[in-house]
């Protein structure tokens, strides 16, 4: 228990997915038995597996993964970096942008334009857009590039391992002491 957190009070853990494929939720994911000791340990208050619509507030220790790729994402970063005590960028979206950010090599128009053109229509514009496509940035940006974060899990995705020893570590109240094969990218 971190010298911060009240006697009997669960720490508060929340898990976001921004742009990426959810590969890091699904190592999240296969921690297995260890979900269950983690479990004891948090009150999980935000995250795909959770129904909550708002990211809440006095939140512990928040896992980042995808990188920030539309406005949507840029103001959910906002709110997590105000709410959250520990921000972790999680995986290599998070990190580095990784296969996110390829389509920095293209202007979003011409992008969009491609896309739409290649599938079964043109790209919905005027308020139809508004209701179906999040408005996306004109770069893909790692999270650091938009908000401070406190540590950084690499690894596409980190696996389980590697997850483990961040997240035991940082609800510890400790810096997380990765081994060499864990430090590196997976």
């Amino acid at each position: 228990m971190s010298q911060t957190q009240a006697p009997n009070r669960k720490l508060r853990l929340a898990t976001v997915w921004l742009g990426g494929c959810s590969g890091c939720h699904m190592s999240f994911l296969d921690l297995d038995e260890q979900l269950v000791e983690l479990a004891e340990a948090v009150e999980l208050v935000y995250g795909p597996l959770v129904d909550a619509k708002e990211f809440p507030q006095d939140v512990d220790l928040t896992l980042v993964e995808g990188a920030v790729t539309n406005v949507e994402n840029l103001e959910l970063v906002e709110k997590i970096r105000q709410r959250s005590r520990i921000v972790v960028s999680f995986g290599d979206c998070a990190v580095t942008g990784n296969v996110t950010s390829l389509r920095n090599h293209f202007k979003v128009d011409d992008l969009l334009t491609a896309v739409y053109h290649a599938g079964p229509g043109s790209a919905p514009h005027g308020p139809e857009a508004v209701e179906v496509l999040p408005a996306l940035l004109p770069k893909v940006m790692p999270l650091h590039q938009v908000t401070d974060v406190d540590a950084y899990l690499p690894g596409c995705p980190p696996d389980p391992e590697r997850i483990w020893a961040a997240v035991s570590a940082l609800l510890h109240g400790e810096a997380p002491k990765l081994t060499a094969q864990q430090r590196t990218f997976g």
